[in-house]
């Protein structure tokens, strides 16, 4: 079985082509993180070159630029090719077939804790100035309930 699912972000722009009969195609490279640190205590990444086609390859065209985080989900091909110099070039890419898209527009610029999460910003100076309900308490806000429920150890069943 030929499967791959991969989570990262886009390292580049995607290139969106299209082919002699009208079918688009559009090429992106996906930076995967890896889960084990250098002897620096540096993660490092892998980065995938992959290909879409049809209306995926628009969406992602559209939709996607450099630092998108998405979820590639497809199959491994290879392909060979006579250079013009003579020599022999491999290939290797993930053909997509789904390609979800996991970060909008605008929160690819946020910034992210360690963990990859957004944060919430630190800038409370540029917050706009709200009013603020605030409730009168000097008086019981649950005397409306009803009458106060007095329990014993014997009422609870654990």
């Amino acid at each position: 079985m030929n499967k791959v699912l991969l989570v990262g972000r886009l390292t580049r722009d995607p290139e969106l082509r299209t082919t002699p009969s009208g079918m688009a195609v559009t090429r992106f490279t996906i930076a995967v993180s890896q889960n084990f640190t250098n002897k620096n205590g540096e993660r490092g990444a892998d980065f995938i070159n992959c290909s879409a086609w049809g209306r995926q390859a628009d969406n992602i065209s559209k939709y996607c630029h450099k630092g998108s985080l998405v979820s590639a989900e497809g199959r491994i091909r290879t392909s060979s090719y006579d250079a013009q110099d003579g020599s022999k070039r491999y290939v290797t890419e993930v053909v997509c077939d789904t390609v979800n898209f996991l970060s909008t527009k605008n929160s690819d610029t946020t910034e992210r804790n360690d963990f990859g999460h957004e944060s919430v910003p630190n800038d409370f100076n540029n917050m706009p100035d709200m009013p603020m309900e605030t409730a009168d308490l000097t008086e019981d806000p649950f005397k409306s309930f009803g009458e106060e429920i007095t329990l014993s150890s014997d009422d609870l069943p654990f």
